[in-house]
């Protein structure tokens, strides 16, 4: 979802862009008349050769927690797709003259640096953003943007997410009650997000790390806004109980916490992203939706 509207934001720039990826987008998605280089960052593939003639690379492919197949071996996926994969990504970019690359990391280890001692997915983001920003050089530009939690959605790719969500809203799921998990957490724009990568391309100083975000909100908060966005009067309140779409095993920090931070304003100008748009996401994203999950 995020590569897919950086590469329309910078397409729409003028910039030409390829989509890097597993397989070719669908037919029915606006990324399907983009050029595409088939390959599996994770397996080492992405040569050298194939990278070269690219001024740029934004990569967006990290896995995080949501992708973590069921009964997988934890310590071999995080290797693969973030503490090895992506800095050999990195390493093959350089080595193939790419002159800028703006990594998305993740801002956990960024706002609670603490949590990459405990959970092995913090730690293999952190150690994936450290060891592609230790490759950077006067001739080689490597930032990473970390950022919080994205709202957004792109036409003809699945937010199921969302669906499910508005479809609670909507008083399609009545098994579910109205509240949220205690604790919150930020949350930004994909819009937002794209503006910071453009700023990144263009103005990132090299081996630097940005936390970027929006907006500090309570679950319930956050929760509310699709409510809201649906139409319902009804209102949700906090309790300190797991939730069915928003389980104990997604919230990093651990339910109850409240992962806040203000981006620093000078980084933001840098990076010319702007804010106050988490609302404005939500209603576009549920108004996007095609009907009931």
């Amino acid at each position: 979802m995020i590569g897919g509207h950086a590469a329309l934001m910078l397409s729409g720039q003028g910039h030409e862009v390829v989509l890097g990826a597993r397989k070719s987008a669908n037919a029915d998605t606006p990324m399907a008349g983009f050029p595409v280089l088939i390959g599996d960052y994770s397996k080492g593939e992405f040569s050298p050769r194939e990278l070269e003639g690219f001024d740029g690379i934004v990569f967006a492919a990290g896995q995080d927690i949501r992708h973590l197949p069921k009964g997988a071996d934890r310590e071999e996926f995080w290797r693969a797709m973030q503490i090895e994969g992506v800095p050999g990504f990195v390493a093959r970019a350089k080595q193939a003259g790419v002159g800028r690359v703006v990594q998305l990391g993740s801002y956990y280890h960024h706002v609670m640096p603490h949590l990459a001692e405990t959970d092995d997915y913090v730690r293999a983001r952190k150690l994936a953003d450290e060891g592609a920003r230790a490759l950077a050089d006067a001739d080689f530009n490597v930032s990473t943007l970390n950022p919080p939690s994205i709202v957004g959605a792109l036409p003809g790719v699945p937010a199921r997410r969302y669906e499910t969500l508005a479809a609670w809203a909507r008083g399609e799921r009545p098994d579910i009650p109205d509240f949220a998990p205690a604790g919150g957490t930020n949350y930004m724009s994909v819009k937002s997000l794209c503006e910071a990568i453009g700023g990144a391309l263009n103005n990132a100083e090299s081996g630097k790390a940005y936390l970027v975000g929006d907006e500090n909100l309570r679950f319930c908060e956050f929760f509310q806004l699709v409510f809201d966005a649906v139409g319902s009067s009804r209102r949700v309140e906090e309790r300190d109980q797991e939730h069915p779409l928003l389980p104990d095993a997604f919230i990093v920090p651990g339910r109850g916490k409240v992962l806040a931070y203000e981006p620093d304003p000078a980084e933001t100008a840098l990076l010319g992203y702007g804010r106050g748009d988490v609302t404005r996401a939500v209603r576009e994203v549920v108004a996007s939706l095609a009907g009931p999950a």
